[in-house]
């Protein structure tokens, strides 16, 4: 339960912690370090649910619906209710700061893995929609934790805040595909369609880190970057102040971070939803398709580390720029794999994870450099509705151009779109780059 806005003693109380962490420096360093703790260990929980569930959600789907036509739609679904949620944990952090916004997303998101697994059991479709909607809320949550490292970082960290996140994400990502059989026997054995076993992983993987949050995260770095970002503007009396504060919101370089992360979803969730198709069609078991999927999801999060770094030290354009030539280059292997070869699946997903990664951390970055602690996670949540949006409009037009084509013509398609990047990045790049290194100085 929220504190009462009326209980003085609280609010004085919360006044003094607040003080304490805005008058000492190092306070704050150690705060920004217990954050960073908090989210690795969230993530790696989140991880596994994100990747249990995206792996069989098009099996799921097939097998109960009985067409491969429709098989993008678990991907759509879940993928539109996490934009509703990623709104919803916006608003909520920019209110109250990322601890309830996230451990309520993370809660959400469990509850709808149950809901997966009940509808299979009961082979209702539209509990299943409905089930998948909700899962949907462990996604966007999974993807604004990695916000809450960056309340507390100095500019120049910020994309390795954002990549320390990712990274942590990588130990459950990978398991969770790879613990798809496991937990296929396990659902089997207690009498749960095999297929719905990886939800059993993601809804207790879901909780785990929705009260990992609501437990640990105190003080909410969120609240004290805000009341720290508060007192420095009251003490601001000079005109080169003000004019700096003023250069805090950069409403292109905001345009270009949202665009690079939505283009980046697009092509990554449009791909990686029909691979399994895919290779069912060439004969591919369940093991070959974790195997598969699972180097994929590292590739999304395992270079993080040192894509933060890079985005950090060479810039946000220039590794925006690189993850639209890698997401072409995915695109072309995966057009190529007409026969169903491992060889040239593994490279074309691990492409694809890591153009991926190229893109949301450059783009998250853009987003943090343009926006100020008065608007950030509300703008931070509306960026990630579109982002939501447009991985469910990938995963609906994966299945139906993979169906009435080809899935060598949805690869190509993804593949040029994603050289829609460049010029965004270009276009953005003389206005934003300039004014973050004018914020340095």
């Amino acid at each position: 339960m929220l504190p009462k806005l009326d209980d003085s003693g609280a609010i004085q109380s919360q006044s003094s912690r607040l003080q304490s962490y805005i008058d000492d420096p190092e306070k704050q360093r150690r705060l920004y370090k217990r954050t960073l703790i908090i989210v690795v260990i969230s993530q790696i929980f989140g991880g596994a649910g994100l990747a249990a569930g995206i792996t069989v959600g098009a099996l799921l789907a097939q097998d109960m619906l009985g067409t491969e036509g429709f098989a993008g739609v678990p991907t759509a679904l879940f993928t539109l209710g996490s934009a509703i949620a990623a709104l919803l944990v916006g608003n909520l952090s920019q209110r109250f700061g990322r601890r309830f916004g996230l451990g309520l997303g993370f809660l959400l998101g469990g509850i709808g893995a149950v809901g997966v697994v009940l509808a299979a059991v009961t082979n209702n479709i539209l509990f299943l929609f409905a089930s998948l909607l909700i899962y949907g809320s462990g996604t966007a949550t999974n993807l604004q934790a990695r916000y809450a490292g960056t309340d507390l970082a100095k500019p120049t960290q910020r994309a390795t805040a954002v990549s320390i996140a990712l990274v942590s994400t990588t130990f459950g990502a990978v398991a969770g595909p790879n613990l798809v059989e496991v937990m296929g026997h396990f659902a089997a054995s207690i009498g749960v369609p095999a297929l719905a076993g990886p939800f059993i992983l993601a809804a207790c993987a879901y909780i785990l880190a929705g009260f990992v949050f609501l437990i640990f995260l105190r003080p909410d770095p969120l609240v004290v970057a805000k009341a720290i970002a508060s007192s420095q503007t009251m003490d601001e009396s000079n005109f080169a102040d003000k004019k700096r504060k003023g250069l805090s919101i950069n409403k292109r370089g905001i345009v270009a971070g949202a665009t690079v992360m939505i283009v980046s979803q697009i092509v990554m969730v449009a791909i990686m939803t029909m691979t399994p198709i895919h290779m069912g069609h060439h004969g591919h078991g369940l093991n070959a398709v974790g195997m598969v999927i699972g180097i994929h999801v590292a590739a999304m999060y395992f270079p993080s580390l040192v894509t933060g770094i890079l985005v950090d030290k060479i810039g946000r354009a220039a590794m925006a720029i690189a993850s639209g030539v890698t997401l072409l280059l995915a695109g072309v292997f995966a057009a190529f794999t007409t026969t169903g070869s491992m060889p040239m699946l593994i490279t074309a997903l691990t492409l694809l994870g890591l153009g991926w990664n190229f893109g949301l951390i450059s783009g998250t970055a853009l987003i943090v450099d343009g926006t100020s602690f008065s608007n950030r996670a509300k703008v931070q949540g509306t960026v990630d509705v579109f982002i939501a949006l447009a991985g469910a409009a990938g995963g609906i037009l994966s299945g139906v151009i993979a169906a009435y084509f080809s899935y060598t013509t949805l690869s190509f398609v993804g593949g040029i779109l994603s050289l829609l990047l460049i010029p965004v990045v270009l276009w953005s790049r003389s206005n934003s780059h300039q004014e973050y290194h004018r914020l340095e100085e």
